[in-house]
């Protein structure tokens, strides 16, 4: 599997109404240097529905200024459809951070 392909499973995981970020992305992979990377692919999805991209935000909880899907406002009207509440482009993660768990 790709790094890429590893990235659009795990976003599968971020369940609907939460959103995850690049670096927890790629920690969850085991690289935690590779932010960009998880951000390269993200940019690339090829399924961005059944892939949600949108839920994907920096370790700021700032939307993605150049979301490849439409657009900033793109991103925020989709995570506000999911009950994310979103001030000033930004998202309070404290409220709506996923953590990922490790299968074993």
């Amino acid at each position: 599997m790709t790094f890429a392909e590893s990235v659009y499973e795990a976003i599968k995981k971020i369940p609907c109404g939460k959103v995850a970020t690049y670096k927890g992305i790629a920690t969850f992979l085991g690289s935690p240097n590779s932010a960009r990377a998880v951000g390269n692919a993200l940019h690339k999805n090829p399924l961005p529905i059944i892939q949600p991209c949108h839920r994907v935000v920096n370790s700021k909880g700032e939307l993605a200024k150049n979301f490849g899907f439409g657009g900033r406002e793109k991103q925020k009207q989709l995570l506000q459809s999911e009950g994310i509440e979103i001030k000033n482009n930004k998202i309070e993660l404290n409220n709506y951070l996923f953590h990922f768990k490790v299968d074993k």
